[in-house]
């Protein structure tokens, strides 16, 4: 059994989360790769390490004096070292950083260190073998990803170690300029390794066990998801719920390789199983249910459209044109429905309105903003009869008008469109009906 373990920054924001970790992945000798992200926050009003670098850079990037704040810096390293009992120094790593934020080393440069510093932490805490990333993570000359290079450096490198800490975060390109992922860095960075090294399982560690059927901030105590799909979460994810980023999923679902999202405060906790395809029966009839609001729908009607042959194409032509994208187009006989993001639609919106007059002379054209869209997502739908009878009747109850209802092919999902101000009780109407009650 081999696994990597990513800890996020709030699982490593201290001496005593520091300690948690340890205790984790000593507790399972086959969680032999690690990957840390910066520190954290300690407490809500507390900086994370990662934005105190960039100040710091950005003090030396206009010529200022920066020697109080990198001091700052040093010393929330100093409190975890301290605090762990160990006989380390980061001296020597706190002078080349002096040396290179003065050069000006870039911003990427300055924003690794937080990262890069942990790992070197971690790495004498445990007594793994550090490994900068820099060396097995590349980036072409453009700044893109090149996953191949990366896959085998990283694959070399690793095959003679048996355990070993891997900053997450960053990387760099043949010249050694360091480089960082956009969104998602160390998820990414954890998911490379797992690929890398075979892994057979990818444990993302936070501070949150697993992921949660609904928003909790919209319903109160959400259940947990024990199993998901990397389709449902695709679902999930595009319509705004807060899990994985894609960038991170991608390398390990190409190998199969399962992630497991735990939660360092309750290590006991089993958290989140994704998975490529499961037989285990959900426990609810869905998933999740996510949604997302500040959407347009713009309402093209003409009578006998079904006859005219490229009418649909000719209105989504205008919108191509503008470069909105389009989220959803339900239709009738005589009319189709464009729902777009409503910040985008609004700077363009007269020109796309005369655009459509232009290319298909519509009857009547009628627009509607402040709208939301909630994905209701779970491949015991497929299954299960009258889903989409609750669905209408939990928001009837509610008193809720839906403005639209559009089921994708493969069942897993059932998108449903209402307005802002009925976008939460619709949510707790649809949990209540598919969870609190089963039914």
């Amino acid at each position: 059994m081999k696994k990597v373990v990513k800890f996020g920054g709030s699982s490593l924001a201290s001496a005593e989360q520091f300690k948690k970790v340890g205790a984790i992945i000593r507790e399972d000798p086959s969680r032999r790769y690690v990957v840390p992200s910066a520190p954290g926050k300690r407490f809500s009003s507390d900086t994370k390490v990662t934005d105190m670098l960039y100040a710091c850079y950005a003090a030396a990037e206009a010529g200022q004096d920066f020697t109080d704040q990198l001091e700052k810096i040093h010393e929330r390293y100093q409190e975890i070292i301290d605090g762990l009992g160990l006989k380390f120094s980061l001296d020597e790593d706190f002078e080349v950083i002096r040396k290179n934020f003065s050069e000006k080393a870039g911003k990427d440069y300055a924003a690794s260190r937080g990262e890069y510093l942990n790992g070197k932490i971690m790495a004498a805490y445990l007594q793994f073998e550090f490994v900068d990333a820099a060396e097995v993570v590349r980036f072409n000359e453009d700044g893109s990803f090149n996953d191949e290079v990366t896959n085998d450096l990283m694959s070399e490198c690793l095959e003679h170690l048996d355990n070993a800490v891997i900053p997450g975060f960053y990387g760099a390109k043949e010249d050694g300029t360091v480089v960082t992922f956009s969104r998602g860095g160390s998820d990414v960075s954890g998911s490379l390794v797992a690929l890398a090294v075979h892994a057979d399982m990818y444990e993302n560690w936070t501070d949150v066990s697993g992921f949660l059927i609904a928003d909790p901030r919209i319903v109160k105590n959400p259940k947990s998801i024990e199993t998901i799909t990397y389709k449902e979460l695709r679902e999930l994810s595009y319509m705004g719920a807060s899990v994985l980023h894609e960038d991170a999923i991608f390398p390990v679902r190409k190998a199969g390789i399962p992630i497991n999202i735990r939660n360092t405060n309750a290590p006991q906790d089993k958290g989140t199983l994704i998975v490529e395809g499961t037989c285990r029966k959900p426990k609810y009839t869905i998933t999740g249910i996510a949604g997302t609001d500040g959407f347009a729908a713009i309402t093209v009607e003409k009578a006998m459209m079904n006859s005219e042959i490229g009418f649909c194409r000719k209105v989504l032509q205008v919108f191509e044109d503008n470069e909105v994208s389009i989220e959803h187009m339900p239709s009738g006989i005589d009319t189709m429905t464009i729902f777009v993001h409503k910040d985008v639609f609004e700077e363009k919106e007269q020109k796309i309105l005369a655009g459509i007059h232009k290319a298909v002379n519509p009857d009547h054209i009628e627009l509607e903003s402040d709208l939301a869209l909630i994905a209701v997502v779970g491949r015991g739908m497929k299954s299960t009869r009258g889903t989409a009878g609750r669905i209408f009747s939990a928001l009837a109850h509610a008193h809720i008008n839906v403005k639209m209802i559009d089921q994708g092919s493969s069942e897993l999902n059932i998108i449903i469109g209402v307005r802002h101000d009925d976008f939460k009780n619709a949510i707790r109407a649809l949990y209540e009906i598919f969870v609190l009650t089963e039914l």
